[in-house]
C-alpha cells in the first residue's frame, strides 16, 4: 500500500526534466534559474498601450511544463517577489510594488496559475510527446492570462477598451509563443527519447 501510493505521489508530480526527483539544491538551482529566465524574458518587449507584447508568457509556460505545476508555480511566484521587493525583474526592469495596482496588475497575478496550469496538462500528457496537445496546453494558459489580465484592466480602462486594448492585439502572439514552447518541448522530448534509446 505505501509503494503504491509513493509511486501514485511521484506520477502526480512529473515533469519532463523530472526535478521532483533531483536533490533539494539542485530544486533550489532551478528556480533560481527560472526566474532568471522570466527576467529576460521581460526586456523582450514590443511597446503597446496600455499593456505591453513581452516573452513573458512564453517563459511562463515554459518553465510549467519543464517543472511541473507545484515547482513551475512556485517559480513564478518567487519572480513576482523579487519584483515586489525592488528587483528589475518585470516589464522593461519595473518593478515595486505599485506594479500590482497598475494596468498590467492582472496579467502578473494570473502568472502562477498559467504555470500551474501548463504543468498541470504537461503531467497528464499534454506535453513534447505529443506536440499539439503541448500547443493546446499553452495556447489555454496564454487565453486564461488575458482573461485574468482584461478583466483587472476593465476596472481601469472599461470593458470595451480592455477587449481592444489588452486581449485582441495580443491574439497572435498567444498563438506564435504557444507554438514555440510546443516546438521547444518537442525538442527536448526528442532529445530524452534518444538517450532512452541509446
Amino acid at each position: 500500500m505505501s509503494h503504491a501510493l509513493s509511486a501514485g505521489a511521484a506520477g502526480s508530480s512529473f515533469s519532463p526534466l523530472r526535478l521532483q526527483e533531483r536533490t533539494l539544491a539542485l530544486q533550489i538551482f532551478a528556480v533560481v534559474a527560472g526566474t532568471a529566465l522570466l527576467a529576460l524574458s521581460s526586456y523582450i518587449t514590443v511597446p503597446m498601450i496600455p499593456v505591453p507584447v513581452t516573452m513573458q508568457t512564453f517563459a511562463v509556460t515554459l518553465i510549467g511544463a519543464l517543472y511541473g505545476w507545484r515547482l513551475g508555480a512556485l517559480t513564478v511566484a518567487a519572480w513576482l517577489a523579487e519584483g515586489t521587493v525592488g528587483l528589475p525583474v518585470f516589464s522593461n526592469g519595473t518593478s515595486g510594488f505599485m506594479v500590482f495596482a497598475g494596468p498590467t496588475a492582472g496579467y502578473l497575478v494570473s502568472f502562477p496559475l498559467i504555470a500551474a496550469l501548463t504543468g498541470w496538462l504537461a503531467e497528464r500528457g499534454w506535453n513534447g510527446q505529443r506536440p499539439w496537445l503541448a500547443f493546446a496546453a499553452a495556447l489555454s494558459a496564454n487565453l486564461l492570462c488575458l482573461v485574468v489580465g482584461a478583466s483587472w484592466l476593465a476596472s481601469i480602462v472599461g470593458v470595451e477598451r480592455a477587449i481592444m486594448a489588452g486581449v485582441l492585439p495580443f491574439l497572435v502572439g498567444a498563438v506564435l509563443k504557444s507554438g514555440l514552447s510546443a516546438t521547444v518541448l518537442a525538442g527536448i522530448a526528442r532529445v530524452q527519447a534518444r538517450k532512452v534509446r541509446g
